[in-house]
């Protein structure tokens, strides 16, 4: 549903954001038009901003890669102003909410943002799910033909994002060190994030290390998973865990080319794990995820949380999960609504004290009506 004049759809570069809203404009028939801020032609076609939204009034109006031209949104609120009407314009953008709001701050109260992900399980056939964790998300890598192109396409894009799409969004570290940042990153997947420790590590300082992330972040390729801050009589852990969010570009990072090297890697775990975490988050866009730690190690390794619902999850890259005693700990600790753990069984079952054992594709159902950021 259209709620503001302006809709922003936000992520990372090759995520599809393009290819949908071609399609979506499409349906449109003549009351759209598409600028790609990237072309010189579509460009030059906006030297007179005032003109250019008069000439198109009536139709919805499209740019992609908006961050390209920042002095957009102070005209286009002027329009919108006048227009008085939602569903004016549809930007696309490779940057955070958070970076586009320093740009887009005049459009306060008249913007509505939505993150696209790479291709999420819930959207794919369910029995294709162990090629979607080896390979990710990202369209070209997951419809890839073989692992080899899969594997080629994601080292290009990895190398891409740093030479080239960096520099374009206004990040102007070296590639190089950005890369070794990247990979260390990649090496500490599902483990805590001390920028101390990767300053030490780096021979940087702890105030570089910091601003690299950021960037990593503000791309959507990293994520910092927080702990879960309660108001309970614990001493909690409150350092952040660091995940690289499609899993395709963790492999990718780490040599990891096939399910057979998947399965003797060290990050097994660890990237099956991450893999639940995106794919959950992703689809509930409107709940917050934590974990949750205690010194004592009560431990939950995802924590959903909306208004007054907790839902627990504790995740096992194993065919026969079984959780540690801080798992219940914890369950005694919140008090979830629900809880459950995700491992990569065939057929979920009751395991005990009203926790169930399920695979993704399971939870992913269950859990999929819960959202109602696009419902009607």
């Amino acid at each position: 549903m259209v709620h503001n004049p302006v809709t922003a759809i936000l992520g990372s570069r090759q995520c599809g954001k393009s290819t949908l809203a071609r399609q979506f404009l499409s349906e449109l028939d003549n009351d759209s038009i598409l600028l790609d801020l990237e072309k010189p032609s579509d460009l030059n076609r906006l030297h007179d901003l005032e003109a250019f939204f008069q000439v198109n009034s009536g139709k919805l109006i499209c740019f992609d890669e908006i961050q390209k031209r920042a002095d957009i949104f102070s005209v286009m609120r002027s329009f919108i102003d006048e227009q008085d009407s939602n569903g004016l314009f549809l930007i696309l953008g490779s940057a955070s909410v958070e970076l586009l709001r320093q740009s887009s701050e005049t459009l306060a109260g008249r913007i509505s943002f939505l993150e696209l992900t790479p291709f999420l399980l819930s959207e794919l056939d369910p029995e294709l799910w162990r090629d979607h964790w080896l390979k990710g998300g990202y369209p070209r890598s997951f419809l890839a033909q073989d692992y080899s192109n899969s594997f080629q396409w994601r080292t290009d894009y990895i190398l891409s994002y740093l030479q080239r799409d960096l520099p374009q969004l206004g990040f102007h570290t070296p590639a190089e060190s950005l890369h070794r940042f990247w990979s260390m990153c990649a090496h500490l997947h599902g483990h805590m994030l001390n920028f101390s420790k990767i300053a030490d590590s780096m021979g940087v300082s702890s105030v570089t290390i910091k601003s690299w992330f950021d960037i990593l972040d503000k791309t959507f390729v990293v994520r910092a998973l927080r702990p879960y801050a309660a108001n309970l009589k614990k001493r909690l852990v409150k350092t952040p865990k660091l995940y690289i969010r499609d899993s395709g570009l963790l492999h990718a990072l780490l040599d990891i080319k096939t399910h057979n090297d998947l399965l003797g890697h060290p990050v097994y775990g660890n990237s099956f794990e991450g893999y639940v975490i995106e794919n959950l988050l992703g689809l509930l866009p409107s709940y917050r995820g934590f974990y949750y730690r205690t010194s004592h190690g009560a431990e939950i390794d995802l924590l959903l949380i909306s208004g007054q619902e907790k839902i627990a999850i504790e995740i096992k890259a194993s065919t026969s999960p079984k959780p540690s005693k801080g798992f219940y700990s914890a369950i005694e600790d919140l008090q979830p609504t629900q809880s459950y753990i995700v491992g990569q069984v065939d057929e979920g079952y009751p395991y005990r004290d009203d926790v169930q054992v399920l695979n993704l594709t399971e939870l992913l159902q269950r859990l999929s009506g819960k959202d109602e950021a696009f419902l009607p």
